[in-house]
């Protein structure tokens, strides 16, 4: 498997992927997923087996008065690729580039139906933070997930 940065032409295939795996109101419209990718304070990773795109993750950072926060927007395999080790070197990715953004917590949103997904974030040491209601659509409430990610950091 190989892991790059997103390059406009995956866009195709990486919107392929998010069909494939959200339905509506779980899934991002092509606008914005075209916002996600190319804002520049976000990194796109992408995970390719035989020039196809088997998943990929987007992560965003901000600065919230002194520090750095960073988002995971996204983290997708499609199907045919799960139960693979994609997902946990992806998010590997995300928080590389989340630190190398200086960014001091990394946090995500995660439906509460979504059982994998919340063992692999809990697995890799995010706490539950909360719970948001109606977050995706009416009666569909989302866990709010973060991890610190300063105490890795080298202090300038």
């Amino acid at each position: 498997m190989l892991y790059r940065l997103y390059r406009p032409a995956d866009f195709p295939q990486l919107y392929a992927i998010e069909q494939a795996c959200f339905q509506p109101p779980f899934r991002f419209s092509r606008p914005t997923m075209q916002l996600l990718v190319t804002s520049p304070n976000s990194a796109t990773w992408i995970a390719e087996e035989d020039r196809q795109m088997a998943g990929f993750a987007i992560a965003e950072w901000l600065m919230e008065g002194a520090q750095t926060i960073a988002y995971i927007q996204t983290l997708e395999v499609s199907p045919s690729h799960r139960k693979r080790g994609i997902a946990t070197e992806l998010l590997h990715r995300l928080e590389a580039s989340a630190t190398a953004a200086r960014a001091q917590v990394l946090s995500l949103h995660v439906a509460e139906s979504n059982a994998s997904a919340i063992r692999l974030y809990q697995a890799h040491g995010f706490s539950l933070r909360g719970r948001e209601e109606d977050y995706y659509a009416p009666g569909i409430a989302a866990f709010i997930y973060s991890k610190r990610l300063d105490e890795t950091q080298e202090n300038p």
